[in-house]
């Protein structure tokens, strides 16, 4: 029977992304990933649990982030798509230690709480798979865009993240 490891994540940077070059030319990408979930606890108060995913790419991924990283900073909105991936190593003390870490395979940014230099700057989107881009085209003369729904406005100052 076949299996499937596919995850994919929405989240806000933990730090800005390492890159380590290696002797023969390859390079990884490490970074961390914070999601978020809020429930109501037993009295009625508003729990934020907040999980850390280290997330790693080797390879051309972590090229165009090595080249481009600026674009990536600690707080950005990210969207991850990747597998799970667990290893091994033994310590100094020779302990055997396990990590679990997800092999990133997309990485798009959803934003950012960065003032944007250029205003018609597009998300930058890493993926094997480049997804072709759509033309914007004006609207017609006689056409009227329906007004977008309020949105609540949240107390969330982008300075009070829980990292």
């Amino acid at each position: 029977m076949a299996s499937l490891n596919k995850v994919m994540l929405i989240g806000r940077l933990g730090k800005d992304p390492e890159i380590v070059s290696f002797e023969n030319g390859n390079k990884k990408m490490s970074v961390t990933l914070a999601t978020s979930e809020s429930y109501r606890d037993r009295n009625g108060e508003w729990v934020e649990q907040t999980d850390w995913h280290n997330l790693v790419n080797w390879g051309n991924i972590a090229l165009d982030i090595a080249e481009k990283r600026r674009n990536y900073i600690k707080g950005d909105m990210m969207y991850v798509e990747g597998r799970i991936k667990t290893r091994q190593y033994v310590d100094a003390q020779n302990v055997t230690r396990y990590i679990t870490e997800i092999v990133v395979d997309k990485m798009m940014s959803m934003g950012t709480n960065r003032p944007q230099v250029n205003p018609n700057q597009q998300n930058t989107s890493y993926n094997a798979y480049q997804q072709p881009t759509v033309s914007s085209q004006q609207p017609t003369a006689n056409y009227q865009q329906p007004p977008l729904p309020e949105m609540p406005n949240p107390d969330y100052d982008g300075d009070d993240l829980p990292f």
